[in-house]
Order: structure tokens, then sequence, then C-alpha cells
């Protein structure tokens, strides 16, 4: 038998914008852990604005579990909250009521910038760097600075090892800025790995004496880039059917939704969504190919695939919950009829 560090890891209760939570118990077991063999465990909810004192329990239900290389026999246990009956999902539990498809797959391409002494990572400790422009994608201590890339490279390393399917990174626009990306196929899995490759970074951190800020526009009304979180999404309809007649419905469709889209997209959009720094307004819907100034941005290769494949919604910002934001869109496309219920051919 072998002595299990579980990490069990859950969303609290604040809003806007829920954190990150974890506390860990050690249990034996013959080999690593699978999900059914992992108890639900307690909590104190009146510490994570989820339960009030005076009746604070609260329960953690396992869902995910994960290989944890940064601790020996390490686990990292994701959890849904639920009532103190252990069935009843908890008012913050949005992940247990979220549309969800398999035939659904997501890419989000998560944004961030890292913090240090409240100013962003490389900034001077008044005004400002060098204009954005050598940043993005840049190499070199000027461009990207002595940490930042040794953290980025460690985040992956981390992710991958724990079977997140963690698909790239890169320095962004603005200094002390950068992105990773995560794939996965349903609304519930994708949005499942990027809450864990944020809880992987945020702990990453720790060690440098480095923040995270995930706000959208931390800089303000200024001539710097705000960050975002692109959800590049595709159905099996869209994929292996498709059509211009149905993306075109399908278009008729996000633009009729748009307010129901901003609203689970992220808190303080309006800063970020202004129309600048590739960004349409928030209070417009638009689509283009290759448009990065557009609502959602078409690529050159769905439309030379006879409209089929994946679309990037570009107006996700970097702090919205990947949970909502995956069930909104997918909300959407299934109001789309496809097929013969719509008139629409698979040669269309």
């Amino acid at each position: 038998m072998t002595k299990y560090k579980l990490e069990y890891i859950w969303l609290d209760g604040y809003t806007p914008v829920p954190n990150l939570r974890g506390k860990t118990q050690i249990k034996e077991f013959d080999g690593f852990p699978t999900l059914e063999q992992l108890p639900l465990w307690g909590f104190d909810g009146s510490s994570t604005m989820q339960a009030e004192g005076r009746s604070s329990d609260c329960v953690l239900k396992p869902i995910r579990v994960f290989p944890d290389s940064e601790r020996t026999n390490g686990v990292l246990v994701l959890c849904e909250v639920m009532m103190p009956d252990g069935k009843t999902p908890h008012a913050s539990n949005k992940r247990a009521t979220i549309l969800d498809d398999e035939g659904a797959w997501f890419g989000f391409e998560q944004e961030y910038f890292f913090y240090k002494n409240g100013r962003p990572l490389g900034f001077p400790e008044a005004g400002y760097p060098a204009p954005q422009g050598p940043y993005y994608t840049g190499v070199g201590y000027k461009a990207v600075g002595d940490v930042a890339r040794q953290i980025v490279e460690e985040h992956l390393d981390i992710c991958l090892a724990a079977g997140i399917n963690h698909e790239g990174i890169n320095a962004e626009v603005a200094k002390g800025q950068w992105e990773f990306q995560i794939f996965g196929k349903g609304s519930k899995r994708a949005a499942d790995e990027m809450w864990m490759a944020r809880y992987l970074m945020e702990r990453l951190t720790e060690k440098y004496g480095i923040d995270i800020e995930y706000h959208c526009k931390p800089l303000g009304d200024t001539d710097w880039n705000g960050s975002g979180m692109h959800a590049n999404f595709s159905t099996t309809y869209l994929r292996e059917t498709g059509g211009k007649a149905y993306f075109e419905a399908l278009m008729a469709a996000f633009e009729g939704a748009r307010e129901d889209h901003i609203a689970v997209y992220g808190p303080d959009n309006h800063l970020r969504l202004t129309g600048k720094h590739e960004t349409q307004s928030i209070h417009q819907f638009s689509y283009g190919v290759a448009d990065r100034g557009a609502s959602i941005r078409v690529p050159h290769s769905f439309v030379n695939n006879d409209y089929k494949g994946y679309l990037e919604d570009r107006r996700p910002n970097s702090q919205g919950d990947p949970y909502q934001i995956a069930s909104q869109i997918l909300k959407t496309v299934a109001s789309v009829p496809t097929g013969a219920e719509a008139g629409v051919s698979a040669a269309a």
C-alpha cells in the first residue's frame, strides 16, 4: 500500500469570478487511485462564500483525476461542490448544469499577465516600457525578461505530465503578457482542463514570488492590449457537413444571442471590447474571414473547405468561466436546425 497525497481542488462561491481552492488529504491505495476509489470530502463553505457559519458544511465530489508531478505520490482531484447530502449540486456548481456534447470540441486560448510588485513583469517602477510590438512571440531578455519563459516552460511540462491537453504557449502582445492553449472534446472536459491548467499555473508562481493577473484590461484605458480567452469551437455537424447556408444561419443565431454570450464571457468586458486592439465593440456583432477585429473570426481553411471546420469566438475574456462559455456557445449552435430539418443538403 502507498500513501498518496490527494489535492482536492474546487471553485469557490465568489462572484463574478470564482477562485480556485485546494486542500490535501492522505490515503492509502494499492496503486494510483481511480475516480471511483476517491471519497466525498467536506469543507467549510462559510470561508469560501458557499455557506453561512451556522450551517457551513459543503461537500466535494471528485469528477476528474490527474497525476501531480510536483509531489511524490501526488494526485490532483478536480471536484464539484455539492450540498451536504452529497447529491444536490451547490448553487455555485455551474459545471453540473451546463450543456455538454462530446462531439463539440473547444480550444481555449488563455491570455494573462505576470505581475510583480503591482505591475506587469518587466515594467519599470514608474511609467511604461517601450510600446508593444516586439513582445509578441518575442525572444531575448529585452522582449521577455529572465524568468517568464522559465515559468511557462515549467508549466507546460507539469500540464503534460498531468495528462492535460495543453497545445502550446507564446509571449503575447504586451510586455509581461503570455498565453497558453488548452483543447478538449466536450464542454465539461475542455473546461475541466482549462481550470486545472489555471490552478497549476497559479500554484507554480508561488515559488517565484509572481502573481497571475487574469483581469481582461489590467492596464485600463491605455494603448496596451487586454487579455482574452478566445474560444475555438466546432461540432460534429460543423466539421463533417457545414455549408454556407448553415454557416450564415449560425452567424444569425450568434448575433441574436449577443447579450446572452456577453453575460457569461467574463466581467468588465466593456473595457476590453472597445473596437480597438483587435476587438469588436461589445455592442456589436460581426464575423469575417481572418478578421481579428470581428466577434467571430472565420479561418480561411473553413471557407476553403466548403464552410466546414472550426470557428473562433474572440469575445470571451481572460477571466471568463470556460464551463459557462462553452455551454453558451453550444446552446446557440444547438438552436440552429441542421440537415433536412433546415433544408440544407450535405452538398450545400
